[in-house]
């Protein structure tokens, strides 16, 4: 059966990037894969599963959901879940063997009670929030939460972890940083044998101090081929793109002069034009907002998406295409067509969004293809 959109994720790729990545880090630095929302949109059994062979350190995942995925594929890497867990899923914890995050007094309880229940000692990283104001203990708490997990032999605090709310503002994220770095050293809590300190992504590492106490890095969309701002340590690094996503072209008609397109009429012909179909639309993996200003390439070159993309299909306007262009043709979206390429973040740009919705965005109608392929 012949596809109307696919998404193409190559596996080599994902490979080599991990590689490179790692390669530019300093060597006691480790590498914490995070691959929740099904690997942003990648599909988390076959880049886990390659993840595994190339590396990885940790596994770093939003939920108990995500981890389970992981947790079948093999007892063998350690999983953190960086968000905070619902009551009914604390069992899990003992039954899939994972690394909850603790952020409050509640959870402590929580834990030391599903300790004492399976008479074991439960591993956790304590998530510090420095200045983002979502999960985690508020940085000037958190010396006397500290002091209470020192007291509970049920539990291990074998990591802390901190998230930078824009990493794009220097000094905003130094001040974030010099937070967790204060609460860590007035607690000393990173002196302990095998102690996770990790704060950076691979946006944030644009401010990382060699020198400085953190040991581990969280990598999530540089792994896939999106790389982080300039300014950035591993910005220059040539990662290659992991995804790509491909449609075919449905339809193609002759309209006049002042003919308005799509829901809105938000675009008038200005000439007699041909239009083209594409079989994809906001319900697989086109961006509502890229219409009137993204592109898609048929035979290597670009041609300019018209009107408000739809559910289901999205025009493009062919009138000033060459004659040869049929019906069934590859239109990419994202990725490579010859000499030509769409990146990710030129499309997000273009649709006025970020890289991370746009990958979530691609729906489980649109099938995945991995290759191995080494180019």
């Amino acid at each position: 059966m012949v596809e109307r959109n696919w998404a193409e994720i190559n596996l080599a790729a994902l490979e080599r990037n991990l590689r490179l990545i790692k390669d530019s880090l300093p060597s006691h630095v480790r590498y914490i894969s995070v691959v929740k929302a099904d690997a942003y949109g990648h599909g988390i059994l076959p880049t886990a599963a390659r993840l595994m062979q190339s590396g990885v350190d940790l596994f770093a995942v939003a939920n108990v959901k995500e981890a389970s995925v992981i947790r079948e594929m093999g007892s063998g890497w350690p999983i953190l879940i960086l968000g905070p867990l619902l009551e009914e899923e604390n069992e899990a914890l003992v039954e899939l063997d994972l690394i909850p995050t603790l952020s409050s007094h509640i959870e402590l309880d929580r834990l030391k009670a599903l300790s004492q229940k399976y008479q074991i000692r439960i591993s956790t990283h304590l998530k510090i929030d420095s200045g983002m104001g979502r999960y985690g203990i508020w940085w000037e708490d958190a010396p006397e939460l500290i002091n209470e997990i020192k007291k509970c032999p049920e539990i291990k605090l074998c990591g802390a972890l901190t998230h930078f709310a824009q990493p794009s503002d220097i000094e905003y994220t130094e001040q974030q940083r010099s937070h967790f770095l204060t609460v860590l050293k007035n607690t000393q809590i990173h002196n302990e044998p095998e102690f996770w300190v990790h704060a950076d992504n691979s946006s944030s590492l644009r401010s990382f101090d060699r020198k400085a106490i953190f040991n581990a890095v969280r990598i999530g969309l540089l792994q896939f081929g999106v790389s982080p701002p300039q300014g950035s340590i591993l910005a220059d690094l040539p990662v290659e793109p992991v995804l790509s996503f491909h449609s075919r072209l449905a339809m193609i008609k002759k309209l006049p002069k002042g003919t308005s397109l799509s829901y809105g009429r938000q675009f008038t012909l200005k000439k007699d034009s041909s239009i083209g179909i594409i079989s994809a639309g906001y319900g697989d993996a086109i961006p509502l907002a890229s219409g009137n200003h993204a592109f898609g390439l048929i035979n290597g070159q670009p041609y300019p998406l018209v009107g408000r993309v739809t559910m289901d299909q999205t025009l493009i306007d062919l009138t000033d295409a060459p004659d040869g262009i049929e019906l069934g043709q590859t239109v990419t979206l994202i990725g490579r067509q010859e000499k030509r390429e769409i990146l990710l973040t030129e499309l997000a740009t273009q649709a006025q969004t970020i890289p991370w919705e746009l990958l979530c965005s691609i729906t489980k109608r649109v099938p995945r293809i991995y290759s191995t392929k080494r180019e």
